[in-house]
């Protein structure tokens, strides 16, 4: 039996997913959208490329109809208001929290048994937005933020080395924003760390192109923000799930104690399979590394407190 995906939002982000996953035969697909006709008219246009991309995966859009998420084994949410320039994350959070925590209420009436994706920003506050709503245990509501953080490290990496992106993985923890961690430390080009290729301060330069390279690209695009790439990040997330594949993943997840960290939904590496997040995954960090990660999470914490005082 196919699997099947709901995704809530059919913007950019939400119908290039769609379409990834329909192309990679992961699951028949449901775009739902409060915009008339905007998801019914993208699944369409994407069902239309299968005789040229050659899968019979079925994708359908519906317009506020949350009935057709039933019996969905993965609900990833994007619907939200997106960056514009000298935005940040964080300055949506007013309008999207209650956009992500009507989304999570009915996708927990219709699909109790899915697993949520979190994509709308600001992700890690969204998350608690989407957890609290649901009502769904914390290894089934997670946000995608370290595979595209990730990503987008890996990639300066190989540009800077002028060498395949193949060869190059990295690791970034903490919030999705500018005060993320990427781990050079644990960055690699075949296994070798990439401190053996580079100089402290080309490191540095890319680090922060890292944390900021969502911003760059809403600079480029003006009114709207990435959605390729967080697109990818997000099938990559939705594929380990539906194929219980057990991969190691830097995700959005709640923590209760581990890296010392309580009650907040930040980015750690973790075990995605069938039943969600199957297990955190605690690396030994440096000291320096260490307060980094606590002050992504102290910002976090700063954001909730602003989101839930009245007014």
């Amino acid at each position: 039996m196919k699997k099947r995906v709901t995704i809530v939002g059919a913007g950019n982000t939400g119908s290039t997913t769609a379409m990834r996953i329909a192309e990679k035969e992961l699951a028949d697909v449901v775009m739902i959208d409060v915009q008339e006709g905007l998801a019914a008219g993208k699944a369409l246009d994407i069902c239309e490329a299968a005789p040229i991309e050659y899968h019979d995966y079925s994708l359908s859009g519906y317009t506020a109809s949350y009935n057709e998420a039933k019996e969905s084994d993965v609900v990833v949410i994007t619907a939200g208001l997106s960056r514009k320039p000298g935005m940040s994350r964080d300055d949506l959070a007013s309008t999207n929290m209650e956009v992500v925590a009507s989304a999570s209420r009915e996708i927990a009436s219709v699909a109790p048994d899915s697993i949520l994706i979190v994509v709308t920003n600001p992700l890690d506050a969204m998350c608690h937005a989407a957890f609290d709503a649901s009502g769904f245990p914390k290894n089934r509501v997670m946000g995608m933020a370290g595979v595209l953080d990730s990503a987008r490290f890996r990639a300066f990496i190989a540009a800077e080395l002028n060498i395949s992106v193949q060869d190059v993985q990295a690791l970034v923890l903490g919030g999705h924003g500018d005060t993320m961690v990427p781990l050079p430390r644990y960055s690699t080009v075949a296994g070798v760390p990439v401190t053996e290729f580079l100089p402290l301060d080309r490191i540095e330069a890319l680090v922060e192109r890292t944390r900021t390279g969502g911003s760059e690209i809403v600079r480029f695009l003006k009114t709207a923000s990435a959605f390729y790439a967080p697109a990818s990040a997000t099938v990559e997330m939705v594929e380990a799930v539906l194929k219980d594949k057990k991969r190691i993943l830097p995700c959005s997840v709640l923590l209760e104690g581990e890296y010392g960290i309580n009650g907040l939904f930040i980015g750690v590496p973790v075990k995605l399979g069938a039943r969600g997040v199957e297990e955190i995954v605690e690396i030994c960090l440096t000291d320096e590394e260490k307060r980094a990660l606590h002050g992504s999470a102290e910002a976090g914490r700063r954001l909730l407190e602003r989101m839930k005082k009245p007014g």
